[in-house]
């Protein structure tokens, strides 16, 4: 072999060795390097929604494939809804005993332990969701709720908003708060312990309860979410007047609840990660809400609903009786006016501010819906 060959022959391996190397190396990085280094979790979530209203429960499942497609399915969630696991109102106590590893759901449905869950999720007369939104992420909300959640063992994070809710269903007009007086009215939590100091008779039941309850008589309203939501039920053949604004519900926001122990097990990343899938499926919901309540408005108006705003003097009523429960609790329950104090000092700026572009366009647009020019 030639002294030219020798060295030909050499650059080749040299070159091919390369080559190898180069090829091993894309290889092994086909996969994303930040999933090599990821740990494998797999939680459990349950819903306090079932599967028929899928929005609000399709929330879970936003973030179930937001977490999975970020991590390259390193970190899963498999959802479960109400009732397949625990009930439905049972799903932050399944969390926060570590029966499931997170749970969405809405922090009024556990006011009776202490008033101060409701805070995180919506009161009567509180804020609007954009607003509730900006004092969560902006001002401090998240922060001085998960202080108060923290004695009860749960991380929660924001994860949907229905928007201002609708009224509620009711066979007979209200004209006055008078009519309001024995009033049987299938209204949450909360709310509902507002509304028995103007005489309404509030009843707890079961969303696939309330048709039938209606129909019977054995209420005489109903208030459940928004038009998109309501029209699955088919409230407007017995009940047609429909009233608006939901007064109880001006920005309510659900939130996953996480067994705090887990989420200080997860490393740094997968926390981070966390957080902002939620914040996505926050405003997810929010948008799709948006989108489907004007068209599902319209088909109900069209199937014989009876659209009617509360009475200002009923509104004004339900307001006084607000702000006499949370005098109330401002004097006995230090963790519940730590949080509404902040609310409250927020809700007037935010009002004050509103009044100005954002309500004057809405409301200018508003007269060409009504001129039809738009």
């Amino acid at each position: 072999m030639t002294d030219k060959s020798k060295l030909d022959r050499r650059r080749f391996l040299t070159t091919a060795s390369i080559g190898g190397v180069s090829a091993a190396a894309a290889s092994t990085l086909a996969a994303p390097a930040i999933a090599q280094e990821m740990p494998t979790v797999n939680w459990r979530l349950t819903s306090s929604f079932p599967k028929s209203l899928d929005t609000i429960y399709g929330g879970a499942d936003v973030l179930a494939r937001m977490l999975s497609e970020a991590t390259d399915g390193k970190f899963t969630i498999q959802p479960f809804a109400a009732g397949e696991i625990v009930p439905g109102l049972q799903a932050a106590d399944a969390a926060s005993e570590g029966t499931v590893d997170c749970a969405h759901t809405v922090g009024y449905y556990y006011w009776g332990k202490d008033p101060t869950w409701a805070l995180g999720a919506a009161v009567p007369f509180a804020l609007s969701a954009r607003a509730h939104n900006a004092w969560q992420y902006h001002g401090g909300g998240i922060e001085l709720y998960n202080e108060f959640m923290a004695t009860q063992n749960i991380v929660a994070f924001p994860g949907g908003n229905t928007g201002a809710q609708m009224g509620g269903w009711f066979r007979n007009e209200i004209t006055s708060v008078e009519d309001l007086n024995g009033l049987k009215l299938r209204i949450g939590g909360f709310a509902g312990a507002i509304a028995e100091k103007l005489g309404v008779v509030p009843q707890q039941l079961a969303g696939g309860d309330v048709y039938a309850a209606l129909e019977k008589g054995t209420i005489d309203g109903a208030e459940f979410v928004g038009p998109y939501d309501d029209q699955k039920l088919g409230f407007a053949k017995i009940a047609p007047y429909y009233y608006y604004p939901g007064w109880f519900e001006g920005g309510p926001t659900v939130h996953f609840m996480f067994n705090k122990d887990k989420y200080e097990e997860l490393p740094a990343n997968y926390q981070a990660l966390l957080r902002t899938c939620c914040q996505a499926a926050n405003a997810d919901m929010l948008q799709e809400y948006d989108w489907k309540n004007p068209i599902a408005l319209k088909e109900l108006v069209a199937a014989g609903a009876q659209l009617r705003p509360f009475p200002p003097d009923v509104l004004e009523a339900f307001y006084g009786a607000a702000n006499e429960v949370y005098a109330e609790l401002d004097a006995n329950n230090e963790a519940w006016n730590k949080i509404w104090s902040s609310i409250k000092a927020f809700r007037s700026d935010w009002y004050l501010y509103n009044q100005t572009s954002e309500y004057t366009y809405d409301t200018f647009m508003m007269i060409q819906q009504r001129n039809g020019t738009l």
